[in-house]
């Protein structure tokens, strides 16, 4: 049986402009199927909107976005023996981005609903998946994430460690291929983070390919497949965890380590 060698996300020359204000300048980054790839940076170095751009959060203004292979936000059209870009539609889009799971700083979970209905809420609204289907499906992410005793609280009711398990929970339950988190834990108090980062090496553990945002540099280390240092817009070194946290090249890699480390 063949095994696919196509990157799970492959990014080149990448640029994004706020205004005047040049966050990314071009990105090129790969990232394995079934890989775990840790993005690291002093604040504003573009880690974020990296993410955002990746499931169309954000739109680029340069550069190409491809997850399994596909263009993000855009199709290609040969004609003449030139390829033409496309936007696709509102719907193509919503598609593609339906197949890409993120986990913010903010839970972001609706506080009307108790843990199961914002579990429940993407797969019946999006996918008109049948309530009693989404339900049972909640259910069992919901024990997954060690909150099974949790599922009628409502998001005032939890602590943030459970809200963000549960944020993770309603990511999953729309069946993505690829899960990217966006400093889970920096909102949490440190005895919570310990909880979250142990659903995310189960995750990790199951082939979920991942991007992660974070200064965890011993989930990094423990868990990553590839750390990547992000410095004014740029990637300015990455490799192989221990290798770049024990042995950074970069003298601003070397800075910044020394600085979280």
């Amino acid at each position: 049986m063949s095994v696919s060698t196509t990157p799970k996300v492959e990014i080149t020359g990448l640029h994004k402009f706020f205004g005047e204000n040049h966050v990314l300048r071009g990105v090129d980054l790969t990232v394995p199927a079934g890989s775990v790839t840790v993005l690291v940076g002093p604040s504003g170095s573009g880690k974020s909107t990296l993410l955002r751009c990746i499931n169309e959060l954000e739109s680029i203004d340069a550069g190409r976005v491809r997850v399994d292979g596909e263009l993000i936000g855009m199709r290609e059209v040969r004609r003449n023996g030139h390829v033409e870009l496309h936007a696709l539609s509102d719907r193509q889009r919503a598609a593609q981005r339906s197949k890409i799971g993120m986990v913010f700083q903010r839970f972001n979970l609706f506080p009307h609903m108790t843990a199961i209905q914002n579990v429940m809420e993407a797969p019946v609204q999006v996918r008109r998946t049948p309530k009693a289907e989404a339900r049972a499906r909640g259910l069992e992410l919901l024990d997954r994430v060690g909150l099974a005793d949790r599922v009628d609280f409502y998001p005032s009711q939890l602590s943030g460690g459970q809200q963000q398990r549960v944020a993770i929970a309603r990511a999953l339950a729309m069946d993505p291929e690829l899960m990217l988190f966006d400093e889970p834990t920096s909102a949490l108090d440190p005895e919570l983070v310990g909880e979250v980062l142990r659903v995310m090496k189960d995750l990790a553990a199951s082939g979920m390919t991942m991007v992660v945002v974070t200064h965890e540099m011993g989930f990094a280390r423990e868990v990553g497949d590839q750390l990547v240092f992000m410095d004014g817009g740029a990637i300015r070194e990455s490799g192989h965890p221990a290798e770049v946290i024990d042995n950074p090249r970069d003298e601003r890699t070397r800075a910044f380590l020394n600085s979280v480390l």
